[in-house]
């Protein structure tokens, strides 16, 4: 698994949760109403606007608000901003904040509360910079009170995309106490116990449309299974996401028993990165053949139940610049086979293992541990390489030894998820310049990896769509053509729910789930 952006190896954030109000204003004015009950795998986290792990990113997204959002429809609508300007020169971006809205504390948001916010994210770039807008942003500035204007080095087209995102630009408020969680958000947390539930209530102070729900229950469930038998035990109403909530197989057979059940549109993509300083991946016709090798769409057939489509390209084509029409690389295992004999990698009579040379082609495919469907998909190319005499040795670890992997390049193969919308293209291709990350590691050993990384600078600073595109274009066709990834299929999220709760909906990211337009069945 690819670390999600801005991800971090998790910090100690206390030795437990006690029940407790977290919005003081607003704790004694919560206000009575029907519980929606969902699960996550974990605790919400501290709840720090500005934190990454253990802060989890649907909680977030809850009690924080951006300036502008993102839409299903890859639209950008104002939101904690009523309208915005740019600049000719691209540099200087001036919001209108919306006026009347406060923090669930009573403290007013305001433009001086938002410098304040985004200057704390300034204090401390060299944690954010994996966002670029975090490095290209000079200075804030709050000529008045409804006014904060935002002022940049250089020209960054995705300014706005960035600003929309979960973290690190969302506002908390400036008068919150250490550990409190108080944002602008429909949903204040009100209490938490370390490894049994978070609860969410209603903001009463909410600016924007007021929640059908007067809390929401987030139940700690961390096994897969546990969570299907809540939810048809009844003690869950609500099973949604793209982080592996349920196995494909439980949704399918979810699906089959009588609940309603729900697939989003393609998010983001999932892939492997292959490692081409080190290794037989150093190798064009290696990488290559092992696209050609494997039979994705049977492999999502039998792993993932169909329920994901088969991924040609690094990002789908409903991402903005990723429609190009490149040509996929067809299922083909004897052109597979062709291709490692003309370069050296040959199978000597009575062997398994080809060699080129002393070197057999045997590569380390990294993954998660933890995660049930990487597993599974891991060991299926195992059985299907080896078809073609290339031995795959597996290697499960835990997510901070993945995370030390990736930085330092130690795979030969490894699972590296896009990060979908509103981060897809620009914020991914971005992180792809820094040795922290799994991208630069991959492709450092290409001959062309210093353009690369110069046209990735370029296409963010240009202000011309037309050179944008062709910038765009010269990149993803690269990284095609150089078959760095092999892309396996379009990531969706799921939903499964049962009869008591109506108008349920996907974010328009992977890491968001609207509780706020949900609503409790009339009868049940």
């Amino acid at each position: 698994m690819k670390q999600q952006p801005g991800k971090r190896k998790p910090a100690l954030w206390g030795l437990f949760l006690l029940v407790a109000s977290l919005c003081t204003h607003a704790a004694s004015a919560v206000e009575q109403g029907p519980t929606l009950v969902y699960s996550w795998p974990v605790n919400a986290g501290p709840l720090d606007p500005r934190g990454y792990s253990p802060n989890q990113m649907y909680a977030q997204a809850m009690v924080y608000e951006p300036l502008v959002r993102y839409t299903a429809s890859g639209a950008l609508q104002p939101w904690l901003a009523s309208a915005w300007q740019v600049s000719e020169d691209g540099k200087t971006y001036t919001f209108t904040l919306r006026d009347g809205v406060r923090f669930s504390d009573g403290t007013p948001f305001d433009a001086a509360a938002a410098k304040a916010n985004l200057d704390a994210v300034l204090a401390n770039s060299q944690r954010h910079r994996w966002m670029e807008l975090v490095t290209t942003l000079d200075h804030v500035e709050a000529p008045d009170r409804l006014t904060l204007r935002l002022v940049l080095k250089h020209p960054y087209y995705p300014t706005l995309m960035e600003l929309a995102q979960v973290r690190p630009l969302r506002f908390a408020s400036p008068q919150a106490k250490p550990g409190h969680a108080v944002g602008t958000g429909p949903w204040m947390r009100v209490e938490s116990r370390l490894g049994e539930f978070d609860r969410f209530a209603r903001n009463p102070d909410y600016w924007g449309p007021r929640p059908a729900y007067g809390e929401v229950l987030v139940k700690v469930i961390p096994d897969p299974n546990s969570r299907a038998l809540a939810l048809q035990a009844g003690e869950l109403e609500l099973i949604q996401g793209a982080a592996g909530e349920i196995t494909a197989g439980t949704f399918v057979r979810l699906r089959d028993q009588g609940f309603a059940t729900a697939l989003s549109a393609p998010l983001a993509t999932r892939t492997l990165a292959m490692n081409t300083g080190r290794g037989p991946t150093r190798d064009l016709a290696v990488r290559q053949a092992i696209n050609h090798a494997l039979d994705k769409q049977a492999i999502i057939d039998k792993i993932l139940y169909g329920l994901e489509p088969r991924a040609d390209t690094l990002f789908a084509p409903n991402m903005p610049y990723a429609d190009l029409g490149l040509k996929p690389y067809a299922y083909d295992p004897a052109l597979a086979a062709r291709q490692l004999d003309e370069a050296g990698w040959t199978l000597a009579p009575g062997a398994t293992v080809r060699s080129k040379g002393d070197q057999p082609l045997s590569i380390e495919l990294v993954f998660l541990g933890t995660s049930a469907l990487q597993k599974s998909l891991a060991e299926v190319f195992q059985g299907e390489l080896a078809k073609l005499g290339i031995h795959i040795d597996l290697r499960a670890v835990e997510d901070g030894a993945l995370v030390r992997r990736q930085r330092d390049g130690d795979f030969g193969m490894i699972f590296a998820d896009t990060w979908g919308a509103p981060y897809d293209p620009h914020s991914f291709v971005s992180s792809m310049r820094y040795a922290g990350h799994a991208d630069y590691m991959a492709q450092r050993g290409l001959a062309i990896k210093d353009e690369l990384d110069q046209r990735i600078g370029q296409v963010l600073a240009s202000t011309d769509e037309q050179q944008r595109a062709a910038q765009y274009r010269f990149i993803l066709s690269t990284l095609h053509e150089q078959a760095v990834y092999l892309p396996i299929s379009y990531l969706t999220a799921i939903s499964v729910r049962r009869d008591s709760v109506n108008n349920v909906q996907f974010g328009s990211t992977l890491f968001d789930v609207p509780f706020e337009v949900m609503t409790p069945a009339e009868e049940h």
